[in-house]
């Protein structure tokens, strides 16, 4: 579990195919790895991946085809989000995050609010009905809070330190981020699907 507070800023040093996947290496910046083995969770842009291999510096993941398929991948020299997995004693200062992406949505705009900054985001039909004003949502592993719902598109705000503390601020029109909807709205739905089997 994660709490989509976001510790460092990395970048995919490089990724290499791998059986059914990639293995990818990631430059973890300013993260400190000396209390990560090999088997534990970082999420990388809001993907829980497992680590295989480290030294001080990078780490290695294998990442899954299923993965591969529901985010926005990870290409040579991006920049990512990079977050360590909970522990017990942890304050949770965002939101409960599984680091299981839902799917990916596409930037319609971002732009200036005052010293902080609009971003609206186009999710997939299938996600959109999960997303709730005032609810939770990841985006690239950042928990946020949905400021308003039009229709498919949602609206979060980021203020100065998510801008400049992720890779958000970075984003233009266009550009594919990775989602993570509530998980109390996937069980609720799940729940009134099997009532109404009933």
């Amino acid at each position: 579990m994660f709490s989509g507070i976001i510790t460092a800023v990395g970048r995919v040093s490089g990724a290499s195919k791998a059986a059914g996947g990639l293995r990818l290496r990631v430059d973890a910046g300013s993260l400190d790895l000396k209390d990560v083995a090999v088997g534990d969770s970082i999420a990388v842009d809001g993907a829980c991946l497992t680590v295989v291999a480290r030294n001080a510096r990078t780490f290695q993941a294998d990442v899954s085809g299923e993965t591969l398929a529901c985010t926005t991948g990870y290409a040579a020299g991006a920049r990512v989000n990079l977050e360590k997995a909970l522990r017990a004693a942890d304050r949770l200062g965002g939101h409960l995050v599984s680091g299981h992406v839902d799917g990916v949505g596409s930037v319609a705009r971002l732009e200036a609010a005052g010293d902080n900054r609009l971003l609206v985001v186009a999710a997939p039909k299938e996600l959109a009905k999960y997303v709730a004003r005032k609810g939770s949502i990841a985006v690239n592993g950042v928990s946020l809070t949905v400021n308003t719902v039009n229709g498919a598109e949602f609206a979060v705000n980021l203020i100065p330190h998510t801008v400049t503390a992720t890779n958000l601020g970075e984003l233009r029109a266009g550009d594919k981020v990775n989602l993570e909807v509530d998980m109390l709205a996937r069980y609720l739905e799940r729940l009134q699907s099997v009532n109404s089997e009933r």
